[in-house]
């Protein structure tokens, strides 16, 4: 008889979001001509910039004809795209080798499949609250997690404890679903740690591009990291590539374990089961770093930072605390009045008829906590803050 891998009887029903749909649904249908403002949705709203569609338009005129048409590509990535995405880390003052990037399907597809090459009975440190991949991903091979709390003590940013050591760390930052971001010197402590204890630290920088203060962007713009750590990276955020997928991932040469190559593994792993990105999409992906691509790509980000701002402005005249929103598209506000986490999204609801997302369901430390992001139009972000100030005030 086949058997099935246990591990899955582990993990939760997505609960979160499934429960956030349940209530939104019923409580549009008892009142259904309620204009719901949905703000609580990790997706971009704004469409592809014009130099990605002039460029996937070119890239499929060119599949068109036999001698320009593309078959299977190389499983790593294009040399045009991981050129260009050598020369984008070069202007973070971060010099990498091609061989060092891989162009994948997205950042949560290579954050899971990284597992592959790591052993199952290494041991893992997330911070609490957490992005849930990290949790359940981890949870499918059996592995032991362990959470460092992450509190507005400690600005929802823990540092290494000696006494919780572990073989996989993983951060983000900006974090999701805080917004909150690692200065130089945090992340200084966090590298060296993982060194010192000859661990992995599997650093996601999605939301990268929207850092505007001095603070890191990337991992390796630290001593270090290129000997401990892996970073993952997206199109998604920063261009619009949620329905697209196409993002990066970065394995140093220098980062051994056990005298072998991490990048020698990944490269075998990804030649084995991944076939890469669509010649097209990785066409469009170049043109993100062209010089029109990247002023469109900011005129985006702009886009949602004035969202974040709204937001804010609304929670400073709340006297409402919170963090991200500068340096993030999401801002982790503690629910006023005292309200747990899904007490807060009921009243939001039914006062307001805005929808945002418990911080509980990321976690323990969430619990009174709420996440609202900046991916809306100007006119609904401003109407919903509307909404809640005359609700709060």
């Amino acid at each position: 008889m086949a058997t099935i891998n246990q591990h899955y009887w582990n993990l939760k029903e997505s609960y979160l979001f499934s429960e956030i749909a349940h209530r939104v649904n019923a409580y549009q249908a008892a009142h259904p001509d309620a204009h719901i403002i949905r703000m609580g949705i990790g997706d971009v709203t704004l469409p592809l910039p014009p130099a990605v569609i002039e460029a996937m338009h070119k890239a499929v005129d060119e599949m068109a004809h036999a001698e320009t048409f593309r078959g299977y590509g190389p499983e790593q990535g294009y040399d045009f795209l991981k050129d260009a995405v050598k020369g984008y880390y070069e202007k973070k003052g971060v010099e990498l080798q091609p061989d060092e990037i891989f162009i994948s399907d997205g950042a949560k597809s290579d954050l899971g499949n990284i597992l592959d090459i790591l052993g199952l009975d290494n041991t893992v440190l997330v911070t609490d609250p957490v992005y849930p991949v990290y949790v359940d991903t981890n949870k499918m091979s059996g592995r032991s997690i362990f959470f460092a709390q992450a509190t507005e003590q400690n600005g929802f940013l823990p540092l290494p404890d000696p006494h919780l050591t572990a073989d996989i760390i993983y951060l983000c930052s900006p974090n999701n679903p805080t917004g909150a971001v690692y200065n130089r010197e945090q992340l200084k402590m966090w590298v060296d740690f993982a060194n010192q204890n000859e661990s992995i630290l599997l650093f996601d920088a999605a939301y990268e591009a929207f850092v505007s203060e001095d603070l890191p962007r990337s991992i390796y713009e630290i001593e270090g990291a290129k000997t401990c750590a892996i970073e993952f990276c997206s199109f998604s955020k920063t261009a619009g590539f949620t329905g697209t997928r196409c993002g990066y991932t970065v394995v140093p040469l220098d980062l051994i374990r056990q005298e072998t190559s991490l990048n020698k593994l990944w490269l075998r792993r990804q030649t084995t089961k991944f076939n890469g990105v669509p010649y097209i999409v990785q066409r469009g992906a170049a043109a993100v770093f062209s010089p029109e691509g990247q002023k469109q790509v900011q005129e985006n980000i702009d886009y949602y930072r004035r969202n974040a701002k709204v937001i804010t402005d609304t929670l400073d005249k709340l006297g409402i605390w919170y963090t991200g929103g500068k340096n993030s598209p999401y801002i982790w506000l503690k629910c006023p009045r005292s309200m747990d986490s899904w007490s807060f999204f009921d009243f939001l609801l039914e006062k307001a008829n805005v929808v945002g997302t418990p911080g509980q369901g990321f976690g323990q430390c969430g619990e009174g906590y709420f996440r609202l992001t900046a991916f809306s139009s100007h006119e609904l972000t401003q109407k919903a803050m509307d909404r809640l100030y005359s609700i709060l005030r």
